[in-house]
């Protein structure tokens, strides 16, 4: 039987366009998958079929791949990746690698790490991201845990990943769950950042009562700006498909009810343990909960109302400098985050590594990722990228539009919570003092707790009454 370079457990969409990506880059590979058809559909898309083999059976799907064996799982997060691992594990020898490369809680990655660690089978998991057409013609991939096993596959991932400048999205992370940390928090900025786009087109449709084919016009023109993204691209695409049965725009009839697997969550979880404050991602999370509450909504929607008339004192202009200050302050978060798990977990990352792996394949691929990766190669210990001169220098030029928007929102009642915590985060970060003094007063006064003062050192408790 012929020995396969690579195999991948999981022939759903991503598993299968890999899979047909790592052909096209000339290894041979081989898939398994309980479904017969998925195994067979594999092989029929395969344009050299001599390289590439689906299976149904685990024995013979192991057995066909070279010693030490590489393999990929591609299933569910929790348990279905335990179940696999559990299937697996008795046919497997030592030194074989086995890469989760689904969207894994990273504490789950740090146990399967240690576990397979003692059967001696090396074990990495890897974010990946860039949907179907990434996984086809090349993703952005987030590798951390075994470094050796990733030194093993890195010409495999170097081939398949998305290039920018020449340069492969993909590199090692940094040790254990690093690259499931690093997947999840790339998550919690495209929720914040999916919320921002939303909000700009509600301030767009309901604010200034553009129609439909305006707004799709600005999103299309802002993507030849400093807006320049995938998210903002695919916006514009999104708002020009129409409804082949009734002709109306296709975005106008789809459910406002969103849904979520739980990556946005997890960072806003992980962001509270680790204090990092991360606002316009909580803010995301929050929206797609709240929208999901329709029945309420609706009977709100009767009571609650609002019959305000105000001027309209913003343009479109202004809203791309209000999106773009967002955006850069989700980033920021983001990566603020990133530098405080890899602190506390011993991750060991570099977040010049992550903005360049993030330029191109992946979903939050834009523009000013550039601008990132610039920044931390000229200052690595940078605690934040508002700090960065330019960085910092390109928001305070256009925070005045940001502050107008959430104004003409906030006076014709649409919710904007994603661009109030961007303005928020912002002017916390700069107050050189903030009003929490009078919550650690009151934390004192009801509980004892004690406090610090301004004016001398040690640690007081007054009485208050």
């Amino acid at each position: 039987m012929k020995q396969f370079d690579f195999g991948i457990v999981g022939l759903g969409v991503m598993g299968k366009n890999l899979l047909l990506n790592m052909a096209d880059h000339g290894f041979s590979v081989a898939g398994l998958d309980l479904d017969q058809e998925k195994a067979n559909s594999l092989e029929k898309e395969a344009e050299a079929a001599q390289d590439i083999k689906g299976f149904i059976a685990a024995e013979k799907f192991i057995s066909s791949l070279k010693s030490p064996r590489a393999i990929m799982l591609l299933v569910p997060a929790g348990k279905p990746v335990d179940a696999a691992i559990g299937s697996l594990l008795p046919l497997l020898d030592k030194d074989d690698i086995v890469v989760d490369g689904g969207n894994s809680y990273f504490l789950d990655t740090e146990r399967r790490f240690t576990e397979l660690a003692k059967k001696n089978i090396h074990f990495f998991g890897m974010g990946i991201s860039g949907g179907e057409k990434g996984a086809r013609f090349g993703p952005s991939m987030m590798p951390g845990g075994d470094a050796q096993a990733y030194e093993r596959l890195r010409s495999i991932f170097e081939a398949i990943a998305a290039k920018v400048d020449g340069e492969p999205c993909v590199t090692y992370l940094g040790k254990g769950a690093a690259g499931n940390y690093v997947k999840m928090v790339h998550n919690g900025i495209e929720y914040g950042i999916m919320q921002l786009i939303a909000e700009a087109y509600d301030i767009m449709k309901q604010g200034l009562g553009y129609p439909d084919d305006k707004i799709q016009e600005i999103f299309e023109s802002w993507n030849s700006t400093e807006l320049q993204s995938f998210l903002v691209e695919i916006t514009g695409l999104i708002l020009k498909k129409k409804d082949e049965e009734t002709g109306q725009q296709l975005l106008t009839l789809i459910s406002d009810q969103a849904r979520s697997k739980g990556t946005g969550k997890w960072t806003s979880q992980d962001a509270m343990d680790l204090q990092a404050p991360v606002p316009i991602i909580d803010m995301a999370v929050l929206m797609r909960d709240i929208s999901k509450y329709k029945e309420e909504r609706v009977e709100a929607a009767k009571t609650l109302t609002w019959a305000g008339e105000v001027e309209t004192d913003t343009n479109t202009e202004m809203l791309k400098n209000a999106l773009y200050f967002a955006m850069i302050n989700a980033y920021a978060q983001g990566m603020v985050q990133l530098r405080l798990a890899s602190e506390a977990y011993g991750y060991g990352l570099n977040l010049e590594e992550v903005a360049k792996i993030w330029r191109g394949g992946c979903i939050i691929r834009a523009a000013c990722l550039e601008d990132f990766r610039k920044a931390f190669i000229k200052a690595p210990e940078l605690p934040n990228l508002l700090l960065d001169k330019e960085i910092g220098a390109s928001l305070v030029a256009r925070q005045k539009d940001i502050r107008a928007v959430v104004k003409v929102a906030v006076e014709k009642g649409i919710p904007v919570p994603a661009f109030m915590a961007a303005i928020s985060y912002f002017d916390a970060y700069r107050s050189e003092r903030l009003s929490t003094n009078v919550i650690q007063a009151q934390r004192d006064f009801f509980g004892a707790h004690q406090f610090e003062r301004i004016d001398r050192e040690g640690v007081f408790h007054a009485q208050w009454e």
